[in-house]
């Protein structure tokens, strides 16, 4: 039996759950997220407790038995805490302004990057250098912060560009030049 998936779901007394058919809907003091689960997964909702269960053995089932019961957590998670993922910006002139609710970039580029955030998703700028995503679903926060993180990738020379807070950087050696070589 899969090790994820049979992990009962402690829900908290400020979360509300409701499960329709195969929609499945998620309130809490952070806001409501809903989503369509696959119609083989079975959720079942008990007092303080969700549970997931699985039609059969097969290979299949068990792949979508731990990801339904991850990504209803997620969503218990968020409801309740919500997600942030942090990004630096390493680079000389590089920096991130919030402008109204949109986030501004200035990456070396002639031009400045504007990233207007979807509904539930807000951006917080704490230095010009260190910007933080925040939001209660865990996909779109994720998404949203690798869409800014490929706008200036950081380079393994010098490191420059967008990644993650902690995120190491490989970094490689540059030219050793001509050394006693040919002329």
């Amino acid at each position: 039996m899969s090790r994820i998936g049979r992990l009962p779901i402690t829900v908290p007394a400020s979360v509300d759950v409701s499960i329709v058919g195969r929609e499945i809907t998620v309130t809490g003091p952070k806001g409501t997220l809903g989503r369509a689960l696959h119609p083989d997964m079975r959720v079942v909702h008990e007092g303080s407790t969700i549970t997931v269960e699985r039609p059969s053995e097969a290979k299949h089932h068990k792949q979508l038995h731990g990801l339904t019961r991850t990504l209803v957590a997620n969503m218990v998670t968020g409801v309740t805490d919500g997600y942030r993922k942090s990004l630096e910006i390493t680079g000389v002139g590089y920096r991130a302004v919030k402008v109204g609710q949109k986030l501004q970039l200035s990456l070396g580029y002639s031009h400045l990057i504007e990233i207007d955030p979807p509904a539930g998703i807000a951006f917080e700028v704490e230095s010009p250098i260190r910007l933080t995503v925040v939001g209660i679903d865990k996909e779109l926060v994720g998404q949203l912060a690798a869409k800014i993180r490929a706008s200036r990738k950081p380079e393994p020379y010098k490191g420059k560009g967008v990644h993650y807070l902690g995120e190491t950087i490989r970094r490689k050696a540059g030219k050793a030049g001509k050394i006693g070589g040919k002329k």
